[in-house]
């Protein structure tokens, strides 16, 4: 909808330029500053999927719950899923993994591991390619069922709740979503330890945007992530708030 309201407000600015060009001979240089206006808006739409600008989805609990949901994106990742399973364990808390389909090819008894030990699997499309965004809806819809099928053939739960790679969206990927009746989930706090690799500086990094009903976007495979979830935990913890699963937080059933 949003998507739909700019264009119709672009639609009626370039008429009225094209109005104002002819009455008042405003120049070639306001077109090139429209184009570019144009451009950075649908860029910053497909890139922010907290503005919800193509495709709805879900970024944050209830704010009025001390609570928070860790989710752990491009899975599974062999022994550090392995580890990162360990010290959820270890420390009795829940999370929700977005699982790559080929990283679950080689990974089946990883895969089962997660739900036998109360957590979340969630779709992460099936391949995670990086030109994913620019695949057509159909393309996009056959990722998604794929990584939904290998699911349920391993462990008998065909996930709803999906992640785009990268966090961007757009027309083809809302389609495909609709489509296959998944739910698109985004985040409130991105921790970015896919490159911050100082660990001070990554649970600094979390702990100061945690909020209630916090969402956070961690992955599996970052040893940085791996090193500092331990504290991670007993520090939210010590402020108050309950580490639940995603979809028990935001009160959706996960599968199909």
């Amino acid at each position: 909808m949003k998507n739909r309201i700019f264009n119709i407000i672009s639609i009626v600015l370039i008429l009225l330029w094209i109005w104002a060009d002819r009455h008042f001979q405003m120049g070639a240089p306001v077109y090139e500053v429209l184009l570019v206006l144009y451009v950075s808006v649908l860029f910053c739409g497909s890139y922010f999927i907290q503005w919800n600008f193509f495709l709805q989805s879900i970024h944050a609990g209830s704010p009025q719950e001390k609570s928070i949901a860790l989710t752990f994106d491009d899975g599974p990742a062999g022994e550090k899923t392995a580890r990162l399973l360990d010290v959820l364990k270890d420390n009795h808390a829940e999370a929700a993994f977005f699982c790559i389909g080929k990283n679950v090819e080689n990974n089946h008894q990883l895969l089962k591991r997660i739900p036998a030990e109360g957590h979340m699997i969630g779709n992460h499309s099936y391949s995670h390619h990086r030109f994913f965004d620019l695949f057509s809806s159909r393309k996009m819809l056959e990722e998604l069922n794929a990584t939904r099928e290998i699911c349920r053939r391993i462990t008998g739960l065909s996930p709803r709740f999906f992640r785009p790679p990268y966090g961007v969206t757009n027309p083809n990927l809302k389609k495909a979503v609709l489509q296959g009746g998944f739910i698109s989930i985004g985040w409130s706090v991105r921790s970015l330890d896919t490159v911050i690799q100082q660990e001070e500086r990554l649970l600094r990094k979390i702990l100061k945007a945690i909020r209630p009903g916090a969402i956070v976007l961690l992955h599996d495979t970052s040893d940085t992530t791996l090193a500092i979830l331990p504290q991670l935990l007993a520090t939210i913890r010590s402020r108050g708030y309950s580490i639940v699963r995603l979809d028990k937080m935001l009160k959706l059933n996960p599968y199909d």
